[in-house]
């Protein structure tokens, strides 16, 4: 893709969903999730872009399984104008957090956001890394059940078969696509260090470090509310009897 179509398809992007959010804001919401319709809103939207980019993702190494064998020179097209366009979701979203949100409560995300964008934007400038990109987005695999349960949660399902399955199936999403993508991407990051100029090398180890902390602090939150919680409420019960 030429600079103007990176441009096009970028910016194309954020205004799509933009369009999402709003379209989403018209849906009929539930009426727990009324009291606070900006995050269900900007959580929905976020479910449809990992929707998205999931499936674009797992397609784009389906029809091109030579750019897994070399993650620098290697990509297509179709890879290339999936990294634009979740450039284009990434800058839409850190707007809005940016203006509907105060920073003390979302400076995580925003700081996230910021990488992604520069390192992303390092990879569809220099057309280079595209395949180390999207297997970073591989990560939305997991995303799709990890938004699914924060909906279910502000619509007050967070018990039942539906929040259990989709529990069980977010933190196995979460340590194959999540844990075990970011180690083996840090595994070749290092491993490929002299094929790598030092400011790429920087941006990326900088990132990659930010990424694994970030997930391993959300993991425990996840394995502890879904789950561990849930383990000594069962206990309490039973000594009760």
């Amino acid at each position: 893709m030429e600079l103007s179509s990176v441009v096009l398809t970028t910016g194309g992007a954020a205004g799509l969903f933009k369009l999402v959010n709003v379209g989403i804001g018209r849906l009929p919401m539930p009426e727990s999730a009324r009291r606070n319709a900006w995050k269900w809103r900007n959580t929905a939207t976020s479910f449809v872009h990992s929707l998205i980019t999931a499936i674009w993702g797992l397609l784009c190494f389906f029809r091109h399984p030579e750019m897994a064998e070399d993650l620098i020179e290697t990509f297509s097209v179709f890879s290339h104008a999936l990294v634009s366009f979740s450039i284009g979701y990434f800058i839409y979203d850190f707007i809005d957090m940016g203006l509907n949100q105060k920073l003390n409560k979302n400076w995580e995300l925003l700081f996230h956001h910021l990488v992604v964008i520069n390192c992303f934007g390092l990879s569809v400038l220099s057309y280079r890394y595209v395949g180390f990109s999207v297997v970073a987005l591989l990560v939305e695999v997991n995303s799709v059940f990890l938004h699914l349960r924060q909906m279910l949660r502000m619509a007050n399902i967070a018990t039942g078969t539906l929040y259990r399955v989709n529990s069980m199936i977010n933190l196995g999403t979460y340590v194959v696509f999540r844990i075990n993508t970011l180690a083996w991407m840090t595994r070749w990051l290092v491993l490929n260090r002299d094929k790598v100029p030092l400011m790429a090398y920087t941006l990326g180890s900088v990132g990659m470090a930010i990424m694994v902390a970030m997930n391993i602090v959300l993991f425990y939150r996840l394995l502890r509310s879904d789950f561990l919680k849930s383990s000594t409420r069962e206990n309490k019960k039973e000594k009760e009897i």
